[in-house]
């Protein structure tokens, strides 16, 4: 039986379809709940959820993370579970993975290798998905990119290129242009200059008053103690992410330091500046985004995607298709049963 584990909105996202598949084909598993998002976990999803993990609290929250998920282990080590699967370069599932990998238990890694080969940017993140990478036997890659790191890398185990599940819940939305620019940043990299951002943002604002942007707030502290410098930015609360992707699809454009953003504005056929020093997933750059490094080129970085903002009939989303959790399923029956 597979263990499928999350503990971040984003994560319970981009599983979701994979957990669907499963109940409709009647696939045994189980779900185990590290905790962290709580708030943020859509209606219904406590429903799902067969383990819950404390985590306790600590002046280093990575800390905190890593010694709740190893300390709690016994909670979910059962003989039913023979794989244990986790997404993406979160702390906690570098923990799961390394508590599945302490007792013998195979891990299966969603979303593996995307790299920036940078242990800083993203932090802690670059270094949470290569150590899952030495710990996984089943890598799941959304692009071939992330397959030859892998296999650059000589990692142990299976790869296969199945695409990125969160592009799964995207099929059924069209996509049109309003004059909105939505905005998002909230990463650990930007906190320290979240205020120059912010000051770039509203003078960006001023310049294209043709444009509403509209920034998407994050609960993050350090986010929140800066939202007071955006007057000509319209803030409002975080979305649901089904709200969110419509705006997304009916949008001109995206300035974002996400990482998944990237993906699900590609598909919807829609350039964004990535605030970011690098970006896992490079794939889409030079195309679908650019990469913004510091707040003073921000200016420069949006009025060139201004003047450009519509995308070649020609370009493909590099990130799949939508089909991603059927071809999760069709990979993991193979090998499982």
């Amino acid at each position: 039986m597979i263990l499928i584990s999350f503990g971040t909105r984003p994560e319970y996202i981009k599983l979701k379809p994979v957990m669907d598949i499963f109940a409709k084909s009647s696939f045994p598993y189980k779900v185990l709940f590290t905790g962290q998002h709580t708030d943020l976990l859509p209606p219904g999803a406590a429903l799902e959820i067969d383990y819950t993990l404390e985590i306790e609290s600590g002046a280093n929250r990575l800390d905190a993370i890593v010694r709740s998920v190893m300390c709690q282990s016994h909670i979910w080590v059962d003989s039913d579970i023979t794989h244990v699967m986790v997404q993406g370069d979160t702390t906690s599932a570098f923990a799961v993975g390394l508590a599945a990998f302490h007792r013998k238990i195979s891990v299966i890694h969603l979303e593996a290798g995307l790299r920036t080969y940078d242990n800083n940017n993203p932090y802690p993140e670059e270094f949470n998905r290569q150590a899952l990478s030495r710990l996984a036997s089943i890598h799941l890659c959304p692009t071939k990119m992330d397959s030859l790191n892998l296999r650059s890398e000589n990692v142990c185990g299976s790869i296969y290129v199945v695409g990125n599940t969160v592009l799964d819940h995207l099929t059924d939305i069209k996509t049109s242009y309003n004059n909105k620019v939505l905005v998002t940043m909230h990463r650990r990299e930007n906190h320290e200059i979240m205020d120059k951002w912010f000051d770039s943002l509203e003078g960006i604002a001023e310049k294209h008053s043709e444009l509403e942007f509209v920034f998407v707030s994050h609960p993050n502290p350090n986010v929140q103690k800066h939202l007071g410098k955006l007057k000509r930015v319209k803030v409002i609360d975080p979305l649901p992410h089904k709200e969110f992707v419509q705006e997304l699809a009916q949008c001109r454009f995206l300035i974002t330091d996400s990482g998944g953003l990237q993906e699900e504005s590609s598909f919807f056929r829609k350039k964004s500046v990535v605030c970011r020093k690098v970006t896992e997933r490079k794939e889409g750059v030079g195309t679908f985004s650019k990469l913004c490094h510091h707040p003073e080129d921000l200016s420069r970085y949006v009025a060139d995607v201004v003047r450009n903002h519509e995308v070649p009939a020609d370009w493909e989303c590099p990130y799949g298709d939508g089909t991603s959790a059927r071809l999760i399923y069709t990979v993991l029956r193979n090998i499982l049963e």
